[in-house]
Protein backbone atom coordinates (compact mmCIF):
# COMPACT_ATOMS: atom_id res chain seq x y z
CA UNK A 1 0.00 0.00 0.00
CA UNK A 2 1.30 2.98 -0.76
CA UNK A 3 1.74 5.95 1.63
CA UNK A 4 0.34 9.32 1.34
CA UNK A 5 2.94 12.58 1.25
CA UNK A 6 2.43 14.88 4.14
CA UNK A 7 1.99 17.46 1.25
CA UNK A 8 -0.65 16.01 0.12
CA UNK A 9 -2.07 15.18 3.40
CA UNK A 10 -1.68 19.08 3.98
CA UNK A 11 -3.70 20.10 0.67
CA UNK A 12 -6.44 17.37 1.84
CA UNK A 13 -7.40 19.48 5.27
CA UNK A 14 -6.97 22.83 2.83
CA UNK A 15 -9.70 21.83 1.27
CA UNK A 16 -11.97 20.48 3.33
CA UNK A 17 -11.17 23.80 5.77
CA UNK A 18 -12.08 25.66 2.72
CA UNK A 19 -15.49 23.46 2.48
CA UNK A 20 -16.11 24.11 5.86
CA UNK A 21 -15.14 27.97 5.95
CA UNK A 22 -17.88 28.41 3.25
CA UNK A 23 -20.85 25.98 4.93
CA UNK A 24 -19.86 28.51 8.39
CA UNK A 25 -20.42 31.51 6.04
CA UNK A 26 -23.29 30.35 4.82
CA UNK A 27 -24.88 29.40 7.68
CA UNK A 28 -24.64 32.89 9.83
CA UNK A 29 -23.54 35.41 8.03
CA UNK A 30 -25.78 35.73 4.61
CA UNK A 31 -28.36 38.09 4.25
CA UNK A 32 -31.24 36.14 5.41
CA UNK A 33 -30.54 34.78 9.10
CA UNK A 34 -30.50 31.43 10.44
CA UNK A 35 -33.72 31.08 11.92
CA UNK A 36 -35.66 32.25 8.57
CA UNK A 37 -33.96 29.21 6.66
CA UNK A 38 -34.57 27.07 9.05
CA UNK A 39 -37.46 24.94 7.49
CA UNK A 40 -35.28 25.10 3.99
CA UNK A 41 -33.42 21.23 2.59
CA UNK A 42 -30.53 23.34 2.30
CA UNK A 43 -30.17 24.53 5.20
CA UNK A 44 -29.90 20.67 6.23
CA UNK A 45 -27.85 19.91 3.92
CA UNK A 46 -24.95 22.67 4.37
CA UNK A 47 -25.29 21.93 8.22
CA UNK A 48 -23.96 18.28 6.96
CA UNK A 49 -21.85 20.12 4.64
CA UNK A 50 -19.67 21.56 7.37
CA UNK A 51 -19.86 18.57 10.00
CA UNK A 52 -18.49 16.58 7.28
CA UNK A 53 -16.02 19.07 6.16
CA UNK A 54 -15.08 19.45 10.27
CA UNK A 55 -15.21 15.86 10.84
CA UNK A 56 -12.65 15.39 8.06
CA UNK A 57 -10.43 17.75 8.37
CA UNK A 58 -9.92 17.29 12.16
CA UNK A 59 -9.12 13.51 11.84
CA UNK A 60 -6.68 14.33 9.16
CA UNK A 61 -4.94 16.63 11.25
CA UNK A 62 -5.05 14.21 13.88
CA UNK A 63 -2.96 11.71 11.44
CA UNK A 64 -0.83 14.45 11.40
CA UNK A 65 0.28 15.55 13.89
CA UNK A 66 0.01 12.22 16.12
CA UNK A 67 2.06 11.88 19.11
CA UNK A 68 4.07 15.49 17.74
CA UNK A 69 3.54 18.36 20.25
CA UNK A 70 1.86 21.87 18.61
CA UNK A 71 4.30 24.48 17.71
CA UNK A 72 2.74 26.63 20.28
CA UNK A 73 1.00 26.16 23.17
CA UNK A 74 -0.21 29.17 25.65
CA UNK A 75 -0.19 28.16 29.67
CA UNK A 76 -4.21 27.86 29.26
CA UNK A 77 -3.82 24.85 26.72
CA UNK A 78 -4.48 26.61 23.64
CA UNK A 79 -2.47 25.32 20.72
CA UNK A 80 -1.61 26.95 17.63
CA UNK A 81 0.46 25.17 14.49
CA UNK A 82 1.18 26.31 10.74
CA UNK A 83 -0.80 24.60 7.93
CA UNK A 84 0.22 25.36 4.54
CA UNK A 85 -1.73 28.61 3.92
CA UNK A 86 -4.50 28.01 7.36
CA UNK A 87 -3.36 29.11 11.22
CA UNK A 88 -4.88 26.35 13.15
CA UNK A 89 -5.77 26.78 16.89
CA UNK A 90 -7.94 25.80 19.65
CA UNK A 91 -8.71 24.15 23.06
CA UNK A 92 -9.79 20.85 23.75
CA UNK A 93 -10.41 21.54 27.37
CA UNK A 94 -13.87 21.02 27.77
CA UNK A 95 -12.76 17.12 26.76
CA UNK A 96 -12.38 14.99 29.27
CA UNK A 97 -10.18 11.78 28.70
CA UNK A 98 -9.82 8.91 30.87
CA UNK A 99 -7.26 8.84 33.20
CA UNK A 100 -6.25 12.42 32.96
CA UNK A 101 -4.96 11.52 29.41
CA UNK A 102 -3.94 14.71 27.78
CA UNK A 103 -4.30 12.81 23.72
CA UNK A 104 -6.48 10.13 22.26
CA UNK A 105 -4.32 7.31 20.33
CA UNK A 106 -7.25 7.70 17.73
CA UNK A 107 -9.87 9.92 16.81
CA UNK A 108 -12.61 8.06 14.87
CA UNK A 109 -15.63 9.48 13.27
CA UNK A 110 -18.66 8.30 14.69
CA UNK A 111 -20.30 7.91 11.56
CA UNK A 112 -18.07 5.61 10.43
CA UNK A 113 -18.78 2.93 13.11
CA UNK A 114 -21.91 0.21 13.20
CA UNK A 115 -22.48 -2.52 15.94
CA UNK A 116 -24.48 -5.53 16.26
CA UNK A 117 -26.30 -6.45 18.53
CA UNK A 118 -27.14 -2.60 19.09
CA UNK A 119 -31.39 -1.89 18.65
CA UNK A 120 -30.33 1.94 17.95
CA UNK A 121 -27.88 4.63 17.83
CA UNK A 122 -28.62 7.59 19.57
CA UNK A 123 -27.36 11.02 18.73
CA UNK A 124 -27.94 14.42 18.80
CA UNK A 125 -28.71 16.93 15.55
CA UNK A 126 -26.59 19.87 15.42
CA UNK A 127 -23.38 21.18 14.30
CA UNK A 128 -20.19 19.79 14.89
CA UNK A 129 -17.74 16.53 14.04
CA UNK A 130 -19.18 13.80 16.66
CA UNK A 131 -16.16 12.02 17.50
CA UNK A 132 -14.50 9.29 19.31
CA UNK A 133 -11.25 10.19 21.23
CA UNK A 134 -9.30 6.71 21.78
CA UNK A 135 -7.80 6.90 24.81
CA UNK A 136 -6.31 3.07 25.22
CA UNK A 137 -6.87 0.54 22.24
CA UNK A 138 -7.50 -2.22 24.77
CA UNK A 139 -10.48 -2.57 27.65
CA UNK A 140 -8.43 -3.76 30.83
CA UNK A 141 -9.71 -7.00 32.21
CA UNK A 142 -8.61 -9.52 34.86
CA UNK A 143 -5.75 -8.44 36.81
CA UNK A 144 -4.20 -6.30 33.74
CA UNK A 145 -5.09 -2.86 35.41
CA UNK A 146 -3.44 -1.72 38.65
CA UNK A 147 -6.72 -0.23 40.01
CA UNK A 148 -10.16 -1.64 40.33
CA UNK A 149 -11.90 0.51 37.86
CA UNK A 150 -11.33 2.67 35.30
CA UNK A 151 -12.68 4.77 33.06
CA UNK A 152 -13.99 4.28 29.50
CA UNK A 153 -11.17 4.78 27.47
CA UNK A 154 -13.29 5.52 24.46
CA UNK A 155 -15.21 8.72 25.45
CA UNK A 156 -17.30 10.57 23.14
CA UNK A 157 -16.40 13.88 21.75
CA UNK A 158 -18.04 16.94 19.35
CA UNK A 159 -15.86 19.14 17.76
CA UNK A 160 -16.74 22.93 15.90
CA UNK A 161 -14.64 25.09 13.85
CA UNK A 162 -15.36 28.76 13.83
CA UNK A 163 -13.88 31.45 11.44
CA UNK A 164 -12.96 34.47 12.86
CA UNK A 165 -15.10 37.81 11.57
CA UNK A 166 -17.72 40.24 11.67
CA UNK A 167 -19.00 40.22 8.19
CA UNK A 168 -19.72 37.85 5.75
CA UNK A 169 -16.15 39.18 3.73
CA UNK A 170 -14.08 38.82 6.68
CA UNK A 171 -15.23 35.45 6.96
CA UNK A 172 -14.49 34.54 3.46
CA UNK A 173 -10.88 35.63 3.51
CA UNK A 174 -9.87 34.49 6.87
CA UNK A 175 -7.28 31.87 6.42
CA UNK A 176 -7.52 31.59 10.58
CA UNK A 177 -9.00 28.26 11.71
CA UNK A 178 -10.16 27.67 15.62
CA UNK A 179 -11.36 24.56 16.76
CA UNK A 180 -13.17 23.77 20.11
CA UNK A 181 -13.84 20.26 21.57
CA UNK A 182 -16.58 19.71 23.71
CA UNK A 183 -17.95 16.99 25.58
CA UNK A 184 -21.22 16.55 24.35
CA UNK A 185 -22.81 15.03 27.84
CA UNK A 186 -21.92 18.33 29.64
CA UNK A 187 -22.27 20.77 26.48
CA UNK A 188 -25.62 21.21 24.37
CA UNK A 189 -25.48 24.25 22.89
CA UNK A 190 -22.41 26.54 22.06
CA UNK A 191 -22.34 30.41 21.18
CA UNK A 192 -20.97 31.00 17.16
CA UNK A 193 -21.77 34.39 15.95
CA UNK A 194 -24.24 35.97 18.47
CA UNK A 195 -26.20 32.76 18.18
CA UNK A 196 -26.86 29.48 20.48
CA UNK A 197 -26.35 26.32 18.41
CA UNK A 198 -27.61 22.97 18.92
CA UNK A 199 -24.06 20.50 19.81
CA UNK A 200 -24.08 17.77 17.31
CA UNK A 201 -23.30 14.61 19.63
CA UNK A 202 -23.57 10.95 19.38
CA UNK A 203 -23.83 8.94 22.35
CA UNK A 204 -24.07 5.07 21.54
CA UNK A 205 -20.62 5.14 19.22
CA UNK A 206 -18.22 4.97 22.49
CA UNK A 207 -20.19 2.92 24.08
CA UNK A 208 -20.68 0.31 21.02
CA UNK A 209 -16.93 0.41 20.27
CA UNK A 210 -15.97 -0.22 24.10
CA UNK A 211 -17.87 -3.47 23.79
CA UNK A 212 -16.30 -4.06 20.38
CA UNK A 213 -13.20 -4.17 21.83
CA UNK A 214 -13.50 -5.76 25.15
CA UNK A 215 -13.93 -9.37 24.43
CA UNK A 216 -16.45 -9.88 27.01
CA UNK A 217 -18.19 -12.40 25.29
CA UNK A 218 -15.53 -14.90 24.52
CA UNK A 219 -13.85 -14.58 28.05
CA UNK A 220 -17.20 -14.84 30.24
CA UNK A 221 -18.07 -17.92 29.49
CA UNK A 222 -14.08 -19.06 29.09
CA UNK A 223 -13.25 -17.46 32.55
CA UNK A 224 -15.96 -19.75 34.20
CA UNK A 225 -14.28 -22.68 33.36
CA UNK A 226 -10.82 -21.32 33.92
CA UNK A 227 -9.55 -20.59 30.83
CA UNK A 228 -8.76 -17.41 29.31
CA UNK A 229 -7.29 -14.87 31.01
CA UNK A 230 -8.24 -15.33 34.72
CA UNK A 231 -10.44 -13.26 36.29
CA UNK A 232 -9.59 -13.30 40.15
CA UNK A 233 -11.47 -10.01 41.31
CA UNK A 234 -14.07 -7.78 40.50
CA UNK A 235 -13.67 -4.29 38.04
CA UNK A 236 -15.70 -1.72 37.62
CA UNK A 237 -16.01 0.21 34.37
CA UNK A 238 -17.12 3.72 34.21
CA UNK A 239 -19.07 4.06 30.82
CA UNK A 240 -18.50 8.07 30.98
CA UNK A 241 -15.64 9.98 32.37
CA UNK A 242 -16.83 10.79 36.26
CA UNK A 243 -19.13 13.54 36.49
CA UNK A 244 -19.74 14.09 40.42
CA UNK A 245 -23.31 16.13 39.44
CA UNK A 246 -24.76 12.88 37.96
CA UNK A 247 -26.10 9.69 39.78
CA UNK A 248 -24.87 6.44 39.22
CA UNK A 249 -26.50 3.56 37.91
CA UNK A 250 -24.30 -0.01 39.08
CA UNK A 251 -25.35 -2.57 36.92
CA UNK A 252 -24.25 -6.49 37.91
CA UNK A 253 -24.57 -9.31 35.38
CA UNK A 254 -25.65 -12.93 35.95
CA UNK A 255 -23.73 -16.03 36.10
CA UNK A 256 -21.25 -16.81 32.96
CA UNK A 257 -21.95 -13.34 31.67
CA UNK A 258 -20.15 -10.06 31.46
CA UNK A 259 -21.29 -6.37 31.07
CA UNK A 260 -22.49 -7.34 27.34
CA UNK A 261 -25.88 -8.79 28.90
CA UNK A 262 -26.59 -4.91 29.69
CA UNK A 263 -26.01 -4.08 25.43
CA UNK A 264 -29.31 -2.58 25.02
CA UNK A 265 -30.48 -1.57 28.56
CA UNK A 266 -27.34 0.76 28.87
CA UNK A 267 -27.64 2.07 25.52
CA UNK A 268 -31.65 2.68 25.77
CA UNK A 269 -31.07 4.49 29.02
CA UNK A 270 -28.16 6.56 27.37
CA UNK A 271 -30.52 7.48 24.28
CA UNK A 272 -33.21 8.90 26.96
CA UNK A 273 -32.00 12.49 27.30
CA UNK A 274 -33.98 13.18 30.58
CA UNK A 275 -31.79 10.07 31.95
CA UNK A 276 -28.76 11.43 30.07
CA UNK A 277 -28.45 14.01 32.13
CA UNK A 278 -28.99 13.10 35.36
CA UNK A 279 -27.13 9.43 35.42
CA UNK A 280 -23.97 8.10 34.92
CA UNK A 281 -23.87 4.39 33.98
CA UNK A 282 -21.00 2.16 36.18
CA UNK A 283 -20.94 -1.52 35.03
CA UNK A 284 -19.10 -4.56 37.16
CA UNK A 285 -17.47 -7.31 36.07
CA UNK A 286 -16.72 -9.93 38.18
CA UNK A 287 -15.66 -13.76 38.37
CA UNK A 288 -19.09 -15.53 38.18
CA UNK A 289 -17.44 -18.60 39.27
CA UNK A 290 -16.58 -17.69 42.86
CA UNK A 291 -18.59 -18.07 45.32
CA UNK A 292 -21.49 -15.29 46.51
CA UNK A 293 -19.99 -14.33 49.96
CA UNK A 294 -16.62 -13.98 48.31
CA UNK A 295 -18.28 -11.66 45.02
CA UNK A 296 -20.40 -9.63 48.36
CA UNK A 297 -17.17 -8.82 49.77
CA UNK A 298 -15.23 -7.78 46.62
CA UNK A 299 -17.95 -5.79 44.62
CA UNK A 300 -18.64 -3.56 47.90
CA UNK A 301 -14.95 -3.20 48.53
CA UNK A 302 -14.34 -2.04 44.60
CA UNK A 303 -17.28 0.34 45.04
CA UNK A 304 -16.34 1.88 48.02
CA UNK A 305 -12.74 2.32 46.66
CA UNK A 306 -14.34 4.14 43.73
CA UNK A 307 -16.23 5.94 45.19
CA UNK A 308 -13.79 7.48 47.51
CA UNK A 309 -11.28 8.29 44.65
CA UNK A 310 -13.27 10.35 42.87
CA UNK A 311 -15.62 11.57 46.18
CA UNK A 312 -13.06 11.37 48.90
CA UNK A 313 -15.50 13.33 51.12
CA UNK A 314 -18.75 11.75 49.91
CA UNK A 315 -20.41 15.23 49.64
CA UNK A 316 -20.87 15.00 45.36
CA UNK A 317 -24.56 13.85 44.02
CA UNK A 318 -23.09 11.41 42.48
CA UNK A 319 -21.99 9.62 45.86
CA UNK A 320 -25.86 9.59 47.03
CA UNK A 321 -28.97 7.80 45.60
CA UNK A 322 -27.59 5.29 43.73
CA UNK A 323 -29.45 2.92 41.82
CA UNK A 324 -28.49 -0.68 41.54
CA UNK A 325 -29.77 -2.71 38.71
CA UNK A 326 -28.57 -6.63 38.68
CA UNK A 327 -29.43 -9.61 36.49
CA UNK A 328 -29.82 -13.34 37.70
CA UNK A 329 -27.05 -13.98 39.98
CA UNK A 330 -26.09 -9.87 39.93
CA UNK A 331 -29.28 -9.54 41.52
CA UNK A 332 -28.92 -11.97 44.29
CA UNK A 333 -25.75 -9.71 44.82
CA UNK A 334 -27.80 -6.72 44.82
CA UNK A 335 -29.96 -7.56 47.01
CA UNK A 336 -27.49 -8.48 49.55
CA UNK A 337 -25.80 -4.62 49.34
CA UNK A 338 -28.59 -3.68 50.30
CA UNK A 339 -29.32 -5.80 52.98
CA UNK A 340 -28.15 -6.06 56.96
CA UNK A 341 -27.00 -9.46 58.55
CA UNK A 342 -27.27 -8.84 61.73
CA UNK A 343 -26.11 -12.24 63.24
CA UNK A 344 -28.49 -14.06 60.89
CA UNK A 345 -25.57 -15.87 58.41
CA UNK A 346 -23.75 -15.95 61.71
CA UNK A 347 -25.66 -18.30 63.41
CA UNK A 348 -27.02 -20.62 60.75
CA UNK A 349 -22.93 -21.46 60.10
CA UNK A 350 -22.67 -22.11 63.75
CA UNK A 351 -25.94 -24.28 64.02
CA UNK A 352 -24.94 -26.34 61.65
CA UNK A 353 -20.59 -26.70 62.71
CA UNK A 354 -19.96 -27.11 66.46
CA UNK A 355 -17.56 -24.51 67.42
CA UNK A 356 -16.00 -23.21 70.67
CA UNK A 357 -13.09 -22.08 72.18
CA UNK A 358 -10.31 -20.65 70.06
CA UNK A 359 -11.73 -22.36 66.95
CA UNK A 360 -14.84 -19.89 67.20
CA UNK A 361 -12.45 -16.99 68.09
CA UNK A 362 -10.20 -18.31 64.26
CA UNK A 363 -13.97 -18.65 62.64
CA UNK A 364 -15.43 -15.14 63.59
CA UNK A 365 -11.94 -13.70 62.68
CA UNK A 366 -11.51 -15.49 59.18
CA UNK A 367 -15.52 -15.35 58.38
CA UNK A 368 -16.87 -12.39 59.67
CA UNK A 369 -16.28 -10.11 56.50
CA UNK A 370 -17.83 -12.72 54.49
CA UNK A 371 -20.94 -13.08 57.34
CA UNK A 372 -21.33 -9.66 58.63
CA UNK A 373 -22.20 -6.87 56.59
CA UNK A 374 -24.26 -3.50 56.32
CA UNK A 375 -26.22 -2.27 53.66
CA UNK A 376 -24.09 0.29 51.27
CA UNK A 377 -25.29 3.41 52.52
CA UNK A 378 -25.13 5.12 49.00
CA UNK A 379 -27.52 3.11 47.15
CA UNK A 380 -31.19 4.45 47.41
CA UNK A 381 -32.81 2.14 44.88
CA UNK A 382 -32.58 -1.76 43.90
CA UNK A 383 -34.25 -3.01 40.29
CA UNK A 384 -33.93 -7.08 40.73
CA UNK A 385 -34.02 -8.90 37.91
CA UNK A 386 -35.08 -12.62 37.19
CA UNK A 387 -33.10 -12.65 40.49
CA UNK A 388 -32.93 -16.32 42.39
CA UNK A 389 -32.91 -14.70 45.50
CA UNK A 390 -34.20 -18.10 47.72
CA UNK A 391 -32.02 -20.13 44.64
CA UNK A 392 -33.14 -22.05 41.85
CA UNK A 393 -33.72 -26.15 41.95
CA UNK A 394 -32.57 -25.43 38.45
CA UNK A 395 -28.75 -25.80 39.62
CA UNK A 396 -29.33 -29.53 41.03
CA UNK A 397 -30.66 -30.74 37.91
CA UNK A 398 -28.05 -33.57 36.04
CA UNK A 399 -26.98 -30.33 33.30
CA UNK A 400 -25.98 -28.13 36.31
CA UNK A 401 -24.39 -30.29 38.37
CA UNK A 402 -22.32 -31.53 35.20
CA UNK A 403 -21.12 -27.76 34.77
CA UNK A 404 -20.61 -27.20 38.42
CA UNK A 405 -17.90 -30.01 37.89
CA UNK A 406 -16.51 -28.27 35.04
CA UNK A 407 -16.06 -24.78 37.40
CA UNK A 408 -12.43 -24.11 38.33
CA UNK A 409 -11.18 -21.27 40.56
CA UNK A 410 -8.24 -19.22 40.41
CA UNK A 411 -5.23 -20.96 42.72
CA UNK A 412 -5.25 -17.97 44.85
CA UNK A 413 -9.35 -18.22 45.52
CA UNK A 414 -8.75 -22.13 46.21
CA UNK A 415 -6.18 -21.00 49.04
CA UNK A 416 -8.64 -18.71 50.78
CA UNK A 417 -11.68 -21.37 50.47
CA UNK A 418 -9.01 -23.94 51.93
CA UNK A 419 -8.17 -22.05 54.90
CA UNK A 420 -12.35 -20.70 55.58
CA UNK A 421 -13.10 -24.94 55.07
CA UNK A 422 -10.56 -25.76 57.65
CA UNK A 423 -12.18 -22.95 60.05
CA UNK A 424 -15.18 -25.15 59.58
CA UNK A 425 -13.74 -28.72 59.84
CA UNK A 426 -12.82 -29.87 63.37
CA UNK A 427 -10.73 -32.69 62.09
CA UNK A 428 -10.20 -33.77 65.93
CA UNK A 429 -13.76 -34.10 66.43
CA UNK A 430 -14.61 -38.06 66.82
CA UNK A 431 -17.50 -37.40 64.37
CA UNK A 432 -16.43 -34.31 62.29
CA UNK A 433 -18.91 -32.16 60.39
CA UNK A 434 -18.08 -32.16 56.79
CA UNK A 435 -18.71 -29.71 54.21
CA UNK A 436 -21.71 -31.07 52.63
CA UNK A 437 -21.74 -28.50 49.64
CA UNK A 438 -18.79 -27.51 46.43
CA UNK A 439 -17.95 -23.75 47.22
CA UNK A 440 -18.67 -22.55 43.54
CA UNK A 441 -21.09 -19.92 41.99
CA UNK A 442 -23.34 -22.85 40.49
CA UNK A 443 -23.89 -24.75 44.15
CA UNK A 444 -24.59 -21.20 45.53
CA UNK A 445 -27.53 -20.61 43.38
CA UNK A 446 -29.12 -24.11 44.18
CA UNK A 447 -32.27 -23.51 46.50
CA UNK A 448 -30.93 -26.02 48.60
CA UNK A 449 -27.67 -24.08 49.95
CA UNK A 450 -27.47 -23.34 53.24
CA UNK A 451 -26.19 -19.21 52.54
CA UNK A 452 -28.34 -18.38 49.95
CA UNK A 453 -31.55 -19.64 52.13
CA UNK A 454 -30.06 -17.73 55.07
CA UNK A 455 -29.39 -14.68 52.96
CA UNK A 456 -33.07 -14.74 51.50
CA UNK A 457 -34.41 -13.64 54.87
CA UNK A 458 -31.67 -10.84 55.71
CA UNK A 459 -33.79 -7.57 56.10
CA UNK A 460 -33.02 -4.74 53.00
CA UNK A 461 -32.25 -1.43 54.24
CA UNK A 462 -35.60 0.56 55.24
CA UNK A 463 -34.07 3.63 52.79
CA UNK A 464 -33.62 1.05 50.13
CA UNK A 465 -36.93 1.19 47.57
CA UNK A 466 -36.72 -1.68 45.64
CA UNK A 467 -38.39 -3.30 42.11
CA UNK A 468 -38.56 -6.38 40.74
CA UNK A 469 -38.95 -7.32 36.93
CA UNK A 470 -39.74 -11.40 36.19
CA UNK A 471 -39.87 -13.11 33.31
CA UNK A 472 -42.29 -15.94 33.01
CA UNK A 473 -41.51 -18.57 30.72
CA UNK A 474 -44.36 -21.27 31.79
CA UNK A 475 -47.39 -18.95 31.21
CA UNK A 476 -50.32 -21.94 31.43
CA UNK A 477 -49.77 -21.95 34.92
CA UNK A 478 -50.62 -20.10 38.03
CA UNK A 479 -48.74 -17.28 38.63
CA UNK A 480 -47.09 -18.61 41.94
CA UNK A 481 -46.23 -21.82 39.75
CA UNK A 482 -44.54 -19.82 36.93
CA UNK A 483 -40.75 -19.83 36.11
CA UNK A 484 -38.75 -18.33 33.66
CA UNK A 485 -36.68 -21.51 32.27
CA UNK A 486 -34.36 -21.17 34.92
CA UNK A 487 -35.10 -19.72 38.17
CA UNK A 488 -39.05 -20.26 39.88
CA UNK A 489 -41.31 -17.24 40.43
CA UNK A 490 -41.67 -18.12 43.73
CA UNK A 491 -37.62 -17.19 44.35
CA UNK A 492 -37.72 -14.04 42.30
CA UNK A 493 -40.96 -12.45 44.04
CA UNK A 494 -39.82 -10.07 46.83
CA UNK A 495 -42.61 -8.68 49.15
CA UNK A 496 -42.29 -5.12 49.96
CA UNK A 497 -41.36 -4.10 46.47
CA UNK A 498 -42.17 -0.97 44.82
CA UNK A 499 -43.32 -2.51 42.06
CA UNK A 500 -43.13 -6.43 40.43
CA UNK A 501 -43.43 -6.85 36.22
CA UNK A 502 -44.13 -9.80 35.30
CA UNK A 503 -43.33 -10.41 31.51
CA UNK A 504 -43.38 -13.50 28.73
CA UNK A 505 -40.21 -14.06 28.16
CA UNK A 506 -36.74 -16.55 29.49
CA UNK A 507 -34.29 -16.19 31.90
CA UNK A 508 -32.57 -13.50 29.99
CA UNK A 509 -35.73 -10.64 30.34
CA UNK A 510 -33.30 -7.95 30.83
CA UNK A 511 -33.26 -7.65 26.93
CA UNK A 512 -36.58 -7.53 26.24
CA UNK A 513 -38.14 -3.99 25.25
CA UNK A 514 -40.43 -4.41 28.25
CA UNK A 515 -37.83 -4.79 30.69
CA UNK A 516 -36.14 -1.70 29.42
CA UNK A 517 -39.39 0.42 29.42
CA UNK A 518 -39.48 -0.33 32.83
CA UNK A 519 -36.28 0.55 34.11
CA UNK A 520 -36.41 3.33 32.19
CA UNK A 521 -39.63 3.90 34.31
CA UNK A 522 -38.25 3.59 37.33
CA UNK A 523 -35.34 5.96 36.68
CA UNK A 524 -37.64 8.43 35.80
CA UNK A 525 -39.50 7.51 39.24
CA UNK A 526 -36.52 7.96 40.79
CA UNK A 527 -35.31 11.14 39.54
CA UNK A 528 -38.91 12.65 40.62
CA UNK A 529 -38.84 10.70 44.13
CA UNK A 530 -35.18 12.15 45.01
CA UNK A 531 -36.72 15.93 44.31
CA UNK A 532 -39.64 15.48 46.54
CA UNK A 533 -39.90 16.36 50.12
Amino acid sequence: MRSVSPQREELRVDAYLESARYAYAYLFFTARSTGLRALEDRQTQVRDYYNFAVQEALTLLFELYRGKPPQSETADGRFRLQLARWTVSGTMQEVRLAEGRQLPQELIPAASLSFAGLRNQYRRDGLGAELVAVTRKRVVTGQSDRLPWSETPFPAISTVIRFPGETLEEVLATRTADITGYDPYRTTHFEVAGQSVPLAANFTSGYGLWLARSGFARQSLATLVGRGEVLEAPHLYLLQPYDPERQIIIMLHGLASSPEAWINVANEVLGDEALRNNYQIWQVYYPTNLPIALNNKAIRETIEQTLAYFDPQGTAVASRDIVLVGHSMGGVLSRLLVSSTQERLWSSVTAQYQMSGKRLEKARASLGPYLHFEPLPQVSRAVFVAAPHRGTPFAENRLSRWASGLVKLPVSVLGRLNELAQVLVDPNSAAPVALTRGLNSIDNLSDRDPFVKAAAELPISPRVRYHSIIGNHTPELSLTSTNDGVVPYASVHLPGAQSEKVISSWHSVQETPEAIIEIRRILQQHLVEKEAP
